[in-house]
């Protein structure tokens, strides 16, 4: 399968660069990956429906047709409804677009596909984390 294209900012890119610079593993190795991948753009110049850090949006499950609004966010604020950059989740959601959907591997070995329906709040949109 095709990896779907991904816009990130300048700002998340130099934060993320400096917590992967702490962190080993799989999911910060494919993290790294998507980093080297996207496009890279200025925070004032990022599109409102683009998933960045600290972004909440509203997403499918396409095989039960479950919704549910997940915020990305860095590891230590982790919580309910709210996904680490660092869960495997996280680090393929930042960046896409809505309408966009990825392929997410669940802890049972089954993969499950998540759609991006909207993104409900966006730092950049709100002039906020503009750097």
């Amino acid at each position: 399968m095709a990896l779907p294209v991904i816009t990130v900012s300048r700002l998340d890119v130099a934060r993320l660069e400096a917590l992967l610079s702490d962190v080993d593993g799989e999911v910060a190795d494919g993290l790294e990956d998507e980093l080297l991948r996207a496009t890279v753009v200025e925070p004032k110049d990022m599109p409102a429906d683009v998933v960045t850090m600290n972004s909440r949006i509203r997403c499918r499950e396409q095989g039960r047709g479950r919704e549910m609004s997940l915020t990305l966010v860095y590891p230590q604020d982790n919580g309910p409804e709210r996904v680490s950059i660092l869960a495997p989740v996280g680090a393929a959601l930042l960046g896409l677009s809505v309408g966009q959907s990825i392929d997410w591997p669940a802890p049972n070995g089954k993969t499950l596909k998540l759609e991006i329906l909207a993104v409900e709040y966006q730092p950049e949109a709100n002039g906020e984390d503009l750097g």
